[in-house]
Formats: C-alpha cells, sequence, structure tokens
C-alpha cells in the first residue's frame, strides 16, 4: 500500500464528512426562522444513524455479492471478515477501511439533501424511519447497481462521483416527499441568515474537491482533473446563474449565485473525470441555465419544494449524466462519449438516468405512505405554525433578546 494514497483518501473522507455540516448550515440559512434547528437536526442525525447503518449492513448490501444485479448480500454486515490492514481492490493502494469509510460519508449526506424539500412539515419520528428505510431501498441498490458491479455497471452506465446514485436520486425523491406532504402554509419564509448560507456554501464547495477528485481513488491525472472540474462548473454555473436572474429581477441575488454554485457542482459530479476542462465550462453552463429554469418550472406547476432540491440536484444530476454521455473523452479517460461517436453510451446514459428518476420517485413516494400507518408523516397545523424547532425539539436557534 501506497502512503501518498492512504493520506489523500483520508483527506477526501474527511471532506466529504464536512459537507454534511455545510449542507445543514445551508439549509439552516434557507429556512424560516422557527425551523432552523429542525432542519439542522434533521441533517446531522444521519451522521449517527447512517453510520449505524453502514456497518450494520449497508456496506455489505452494496459492495458484497450480488442478488440479481439490483443488490448485495449480506456476507459483510457487521464487516465481519474485513482485517484493519486488509488492502481494498486489485491495486491494493490503501487499506478497505478507508474505502468504507468514505463510501459511509455519501451515504450519510445523500438522504439529507431531500430534507430541504419538506421543511417544516414532517415530523421528526417519521424521518427517522425515512432516513433507514430510504437507504435500505433506495440508496444502497443504486450503490451496488452502478458502482458496485451491479446490473447498470453490466449495462456501461458510468457515475463517475454521484449524479445518478446521490443527485438523481435524492432529487426526485425530494419531488415524491413535496408531492406526498403538500405545501407549507406559509410558502413566503424568507431565508434567515443569508451569511449562514454562504457559510454552508463555501463548506459544500471546499468538500466537494474530496467528494469528486477523491472518486477517483488515488492520486493521479484523473483526481486532478476532476478537481479542476469542480471548481470550473461551479463557477461557471455560479455566474451564468447571477447573470439570468440580474437580468429578469434586475438585481444581482446573493443567494441566486451561491445556489448556482450548488448548481454547478451537482452537475459536474457524474462526469468529473471522464469531460476535459472546455467540457466543464459548458456543463456549468447548462448547469446555471437549467437548474434555474427548473426552478422557474417548479414555481410555475405549485410544487413546494421549499430548498429547490428537485430543482438544483435533481436536474443537475440529469444534466450531469446526460453531459457525461455527450461529452466523455478518450483524451482524458477510457469513455468516449457522444461527441466522439459513441451515440450508444449517450442513450445508455440517458436510458439510467431516467429509469433511475423514476424509481426513486415511485419507491418514495411508496415509502411514505406506508410509514403514514405506522406514525404521521406530516406535522399539526398547530406544530407547523409555532415552527418545528420549538414544537417538536423544545429549543430555539436563537435567543429572541438577540434578534
Amino acid at each position: 500500500m501506497e502512503t501518498g494514497n492512504i493520506v489523500f483518501m483520508i483527506l477526501c473522507t474527511s471532506l466529504v464528512m464536512l459537507m454534511t455540516p455545510g449542507l445543514a448550515f445551508f439549509y439552516g440559512g434557507l429556512a424560516g426562522k422557527r425551523n432552523i434547528l429542525g432542519i439542522m437536526m434533521q441533517t446531522f442525525v444521519s451522521l449517527g444513524i447512517t453510520t449505524i447503518l453502514w456497518v450494520v449492513v449497508g456496506y455489505s448490501l452494496c459492495f458484497s455479492g450480488d442478488i440479481g444485479g439490483i443488490i448485495g448480500n449480506l456476507d459483510l454486515a457487521f464487516l465481519k471478515g474485513i482485517a484493519f490492514d486488509e488492502a481494498w481492490g486489485d491495486d491494493g493502494l490503501f487499506p478497505t477501511y478507508i474505502f468504507i469509510a468514505y463510501q459511509m460519508m455519501f451515504a450519510v449526506i445523500t438522504p439529507v439533501l431531500i430534507t430541504g424539500a419538506f421543511v417544516n412539515r414532517i415530523t421528526f419520528k417519521a424521518y427517522l424511519i425515512f432516513l433507514v428505510c430510504w437507504q435500505l431501498l433506495v440508496y444502497y441498490p443504486f450503490v451496488h447497481m452502478i458502482w458496485g458491479g451491479g446490473i447498470m455497471a453490466q449495462w456501461g452506465v458510468l457515475d463517475f462521483a454521484g449524479g445518478i446514485v446521490v443527485h438523481t436520486s435524492a432529487g426526485f425523491a425530494a419531488l415524491a416527499s413535496v408531492i406526498y406532504v403538500g405545501k407549507r402554509r406559509d410558502q413566503k419564509s424568507p431565508p434567515n441568515s443569508i451569511p449562514l448560507i454562504a457559510i454552508g456554501t463555501g463548506l459544500l464547495w471546499f468538500g466537494w474537491y474530496g467528494f469528486n477528485a477523491g472518486s477517483a481513488l488515488e492520486v493521479n491525472s484523473v483526481s486532478t482533473l476532476a478537481f479542476l472540474n469542480t471548481d470550473i462548473a461551479a463557477s461557471f454555473a455560479a455566474t451564468t446563474w447571477l447573470i439570468v436572474e440580474w437580468i429578469r429581477e434586475g438585481k444581482p441575488k446573493f443567494v441566486g449565485f451561491l445556489t448556482g454554485a450548488i448548481a454547478g457542482l451537482a452537475t459536474i459530479t457524474p462526469a468529473a473525470g471522464f469531460v476535459p476542462l472546455w467540457a466543464a465550462m459548458i456543463i456549468g453552463i447548462l448547469a446555471g441555465l437549467g437548474c434555474y429554469m427548473a426552478v422557474q418550472l417548479k414555481n410555475k406547476l405549485g410544487w413546494d419544494d421549499a430548498l429547490d432540491v428537485w430543482s438544483v440536484h435533481g436536474i443537475g444530476g440529469v444534466i450531469g449524466i446526460i453531459s457525461l454521455g455527450i461529452f466523455a473523452s478518450t483524451t482524458v479517460n477510457s469513455q468516449s462519449g457522444l461527441l466522439e461517436g459513441n451515440s450508444g453510451f449517450f442513450f445508455i446514459q440517458i436510458g439510467a438516468v431516467a429509469l433511475a428518476a423514476a424509481y426513486a420517485f415511485v419507491f418514495t413516494y411508496g415509502m411514505l405512505a406506508l410509514i403514514n400507518y405506522i406514525t404521521p408523516v406530516k406535522v399539526t397545523e398547530e406544530q407547523e405554525t409555532i415552527g418545528i424547532d420549538h414544537s417538536l425539539h423544545g429549543e430555539k436557534a436563537y435567543d429572541e433578546g438577540v434578534l
């Protein structure tokens, strides 16, 4: 095993872990002041619950064996039989434990992306059940199907760091959640802290280097390409969103710039290690335009996706997967795309992302309906009016005398 790769993967794992608190700050700033702690709690609690679930069954279901190309088996449940000094992969560049931890951080953040959609509308007990069930029925199957050698990998589907596995699955699950729980009583609640949104964006942007560059799983030219592509796409997307919103609304909006950056980061994720720098610029522009238009469509259709999870992550993931099918180049990696004459790969990517979106939507909606038989999913009108911080958690984000 190589010390350099061990250090690299430990660093990338730490960066991805930092993204979960970053998301808590990002969502916490966007939420109304009566619901800050509620959504931050939903985000942070995944660090505990998901880690336990991952160690008990998650890693095994994703990366051990194969059942019908959909899911793994339980041979590695509780991580049994994995020695602490066992090398991961054929090249053995780092211990398996690092790979387990790295993938665990992806599992931690993916379901909490969904929480921004149903802010102020879901009970904490129902959310905890949802957090566990969604991973078992949606996230783990996608990890196995694409990254664990399952059926989508056999079809030739590629997803460098989570366009389908993370963003499309979470984004369309968010849409299903919004349709199930319905609209908020007060849909005009403004962000309580734009500086908090900025801090969250900064942490997410910083952590995303580990998210994307680390997905190369070693220090090489592809990891450096993914690193730079990540920053380029985010910058182009943020600037595109800023300009479009400025033209449409007459003023440059800071929240719009920050949201555009997240859209660019989500969109480049599946393609980061497969496309050249010039393509990352185009993908960033497409992310800024596409995700901004998705927000306008969502508003027009009346979907109360409070923090634009579907528009930014769901549509960003779709654009990213399709862009990978178009711009993948053998000049930087082993895969060619539509521009290099490989139409077959392009259509495989489209089919895969469409299937993933439908799967995530249907399973999530059905799951929430089943959970509602166990415990109420939606808060009462009184709890929603008071705010979930006080009504569910008995806490306040800020002392009222300070505001």
